[in-house]
């Protein structure tokens, strides 16, 4: 894997993670009527109010990661010819 790759690599991750954060954040705000999902070390809430929004956003955190770092492995193809894992 080229150097060029791995510093793209580094900022499609920094991107999927500022996008699948927006997007739990939108989703959580709709389901629930509050700003914040509630933190997994908050003594006020039990383990059936921490599990679910805490797998729901690790679902949109890998989706989101897939998508983006699929999509880059693509753009890199189409500009070089070749994919950015071959050796």
């Amino acid at each position: 894997m080229s150097t060029v790759y791995k510093i793209l690599s580094a900022l499609f991750g920094i991107l999927g993670g500022v996008i699948a954060g927006a997007l739990f954040k939108q989703l959580w705000k709709r389901v629930s009527d509050k700003d914040e999902a509630p933190e997994p070390t908050d003594p006020d809430y039990t383990w059936g109010q921490i599990l679910p929004p805490a797998i729901v956003k690790g679902a949109i955190v890998g989706g989101v990661r897939a998508v983006v770092e699929r999509s880059g492995a693509n753009g890199v193809r189409r500009v070089t010819g070749s994919w950015p894992t071959d050796d």
